[in-house]
């Protein structure tokens, strides 16, 4: 005869309830543990079996959520040889997961996580682009498609909790993570967060659900210094109005199941110890009904920030905050003390109680119960040709054409020479972001293989790496100069890198250290934080000597972040920004480049002249920006900024109704005429601003925008919905209002916008 708990035609507050009612203390803290567990495996003859070493971890008392059992990379020390193929992950999942169910009293199913922030991160699977890549398409379907990609990979493995997306606004390019976010404007955070968690958790076809976890809850894209992890120095309105806002609209609208605690403070408070954000914020505030799982050690991390005295008192303080899930390394499990804190009173039980029923009311409404086991094959889903396929397309869509003089690109097919140049032109691994496992050669195309691709056979092509990326020495100046010389164009790949090594130290959170070490390129990536923004190592005097070459130079930036653009926006012909552009990022760099495609993508963040400009997001408010002494105060280009190899006339803008209610909404109707040469697309934005309020309102702001796609001569009408609701403010009582008034709105491809109108909003 089924317990209650076991009957799925129940209620499921009713089987929590009555399976929480039977644990023992012992195992309501095992269902918060959250273990580091790559090592929960091991090879047999024939077989992937659970470790000797974790086998008394699962045993007993049972665990709650195992995270990165499928990961390969630096920190786990997984490499493409000893890491597990789709197969064996599914495989290695089972094995674990019926190791669980059958030596614990309840048989209660594991919940297996993992990062899913540019694609499932386990050998075998589509590498799509970083955040800051995708955010750059501006187009929140085809976003919506690599979400579904990433989770399905994921799903046949058997994860059920994929972390990610990363809601935190990148206003800090300092600061190391800028690569992962969707940018500085929380918007288009919002449109991307939500097309993000409508395709990871689109459901499936094995039975189970599956839980997106936004990441990093809060302000921890806002560091002191750029400092990642340091405090954020921000004002309650500009917290909620500005850096909650993607979370709140993700949350409400999308139904996230998953939030991740950052490691920061906000005004003295931890937010991994913050009952104010984790529980009055987030459930009572805001209806979320999904389990909030610790960053890595950030439990542990409360003694260091000085807010509880040993790890007794830290779990007491974050259980209590409402943290379910603590994140932490294998072995540490009895090292968190939960049930000494409990018998101590550092730890109330009934805490213990409510973070528990969170977790196993998650696991009942994944299914985990009716399905605790994977039967796909992984094999014939991961890292498909379907989604190569879509990744090739967003790669296509992310580019950003930031100069273009004299309509130098795209060049000619017949070129009879090409110099391939640059640190980042043929090295695979720059190509990828810090959250991306390590990758066959023969599976990634860098610009040089791109351009080996696209170009006319008869061409030359040469090569020459000039520099590293870190690296001072000029020793391979001489042979890039000669490269270039009399070649018909040389194009430039200059940049960063987020690329570990598996000889690299690295933080116990997985972060890398910083090291001075001139053989590492590593600039970016989590952990790798900078005080100014230059290209780093030589390459600003290489850019130098090229052009003093005389041969046109067309320079392509890969990067985590805005680099210093200066230099390469004066001496080049062309200028673009690929970002992290994955594994086929060559490729579309080169059809970009040729004129296969026509670029389309827009700046997801400001790119600054010089550090000293920060901050330098374009949604200030009317008194934040003047010129300086010896340079502007604008940006050098600017959020929204693209540019394409056609051109589009805005005409026909109607506001319908022209005046609305507070809780009403209008529409922005607009035509959009290609009149180039080429078929392409364009991004159309909307933005507004309000003409007089009770509190200070940013210069600008995005409100809704479009990719449309127009062949020659043809116009197509563009509908975009405004919202009364997304032109709330938080008044001076820190109550959010929709204030009667007029809005100045502004359309167009960029923030210098086409067309100009007015929305009245007027009180009932």
């Amino acid at each position: 005869m089924k317990l209650p708990y076991q009957n799925s035609s129940l209620p499921i507050d009713r089987r929590t309830s009555d399976l929480l009612n039977r644990l023992s203390t012992e195992e309501k803290i095992g269902q918060l543990a959250h273990p580091l567990s790559w090592e929960a495996w091991e090879r047999r003859p024939g077989a992937i079996e659970v470790s000797a070493r974790f086998k008394p971890v699962l045993a007993g008392h049972g665990v709650g959520i195992l995270y990165a059992v499928l990961r390969a990379d630096p920190w786990t020390q997984h490499t493409l040889e000893t890491g597990l193929s789709p197969a064996e992950g599914a495989q290695a999942v089972n094995a674990i997961q019926r190791f669980a169910i059958e030596n614990t009293r309840w048989g209660i199913p594991l919940l297996f996580s993992e990062e899913c922030v540019q694609g499932f991160m386990a050998l075998g699977s589509t590498v799509f682009p970083t955040g800051a890549f995708l955010a750059s398409t501006w187009n929140e379907p085809l976003i919506e498609q690599v979400a579904r990609a990433v989770g399905v990979e994921a799903r046949s493995e058997g994860v059920t909790i994929g972390l990610g997306p990363i809601l935190d606004l990148a206003r800090e390019p300092r600061w190391s993570r800028v690569e992962e976010s969707f940018g500085e404007d929380p918007y288009l955070a919002t449109r991307m967060g939500l097309a993000m968690v409508r395709g990871l958790q689109a459901p499936g076809k094995d039975g189970r659900g599956f839980a997106a976890t936004l990441k990093h809850f809060a302000a921890h894209g806002e560091p002191e210094g750029g400092h990642n992890s340091a405090p954020a120095h921000v004002g309650p309105r500009e917290l909620h109005e500005v850096l909650l806002a993607a979370f709140r609209n993700v949350i409400r609208e999308g139904g996230a199941l998953g939030i991740m605690g950052s490691y920061n403070e906000i005004d003295g408070v931890p937010c991994s110890g913050s009952r104010a954000f984790l529980t009055d914020l987030l459930r009572l505030q805001w209806g979320f009904d999904g389990i909030v799982i610790s960053d890595c050690g950030s439990v542990e991390m409360l003694i260091g920030h000085g807010v509880a005295a040993d790890l007794q008192a830290a779990c007491g303080k974050a259980l209590h905050a409402g943290l379910n899930s603590v994140m932490t390394f294998p072995y540490q499990i009895e090292k968190l003390e939960m049930l000494e804190a409990v018998r101590s009173g550092k730890l109330q039980m009934a805490d213990v109680d409510e973070c528990a029923r969170q977790v196993l009311q998650l696991k009942f409404r994944l299914g985990v119960f009716e399905h605790p086991y994977v039967d796909s094959r992984p094999a014939e889903i991961v890292g498909c040709d379907a989604h190569r396929d879509l990744c090739r397309q967003v790669t296509r869509e992310g580019i950003v054409l930031l100069t273009n003089r004299d309509g130098f690109l795209p060049l000619p097919k017949a070129l009879r020479t090409i110099a391939v140049i640059g640190p980042n032109a043929d090295r695979p691994a720059n190509q990828f972001g810090h959250y991306a496992g390590p990758q066959p050669r023969e599976s990634v195309s860098t610009v040089l293989d791109g351009i080996r691709a696209v170009a006319d056979p008869s061409a030359e092509i040469r090569y020459a790496r000039g520099c590293g990326v870190r690296d001072p020495s000029r020793a391979g100046f001489a042979e890039a100069v000669a490269a270039a010389k009399d070649a018909d164009v040389a194009v430039v790949v200059v940049g960063g890198s987020s690329a570990r090594r598996y000889s690299d130290a690295h933080a116990e959170t997985g972060a890398s250290v910083v090291s001075q070490n001139a053989e590492i390129e590593i600039e970016c990536g989590e952990g790798m934080d900078r005080s100014e923004l230059g290209l780093p190592g030589v390459q600003e005097e290489l850019l130098h000597e090229l052009a003093a070459s005389g041969t046109p130079l067309v320079i392509v930036y890969i990067a985590g972040r805005p680099l210093n653009m200066n230099r390469a926006a004066e001496q080049a012909r062309a200028l673009l920004m690929a970002w992290y552009p994955g594994a086929d990022g060559g490729r579309a760099i080169a059809e970009v480049l040729f004129g296969d495609y026509n670029p389309a993508g827009r700046l997801p963040v400001s790119v600054p002249r010089s550090v000293g400009q920060l901050p330098v997001y374009y949604n200030h408010k009317p008194t934040a920006r003047k010129d300086y002494v010896f340079e502007s105060g604008d940006p050098l280009f600017g959020f929204g900024y693209g540019l394409s190899y056609t051109t589009f006339r805005y005409d026909g803008l109607v506001v319908t109704p022209a005046a609305i209610a507070p809780d009403g909404e209008a529409e922005v109707a607009v035509s959009v005429t290609n009149t180039g040469t080429r078929d392409g697309d364009d991004v159309v934005q909307l933005y507004a601003r309000d003409l007089l309020a009770s509190t200070t309102r940013p210069v600008r702001e995005l409100k809704g925008f479009g990719r449309v796609h127009l062949r020659v001569g043809e116009t197509k009408r563009v509908v975009l919905r405004l919202r009364a609701a997304d032109l709330t403010l938080l008044d001076e009582t820190m109550q959010w209002v929709v204030e009667p008034g007029r809005f100045a709105l502004a359309i167009g491809g960029s923030q210098e916008a086409a067309l100009t109108g007015f929305l009245d909003v007027v009180a009932c």
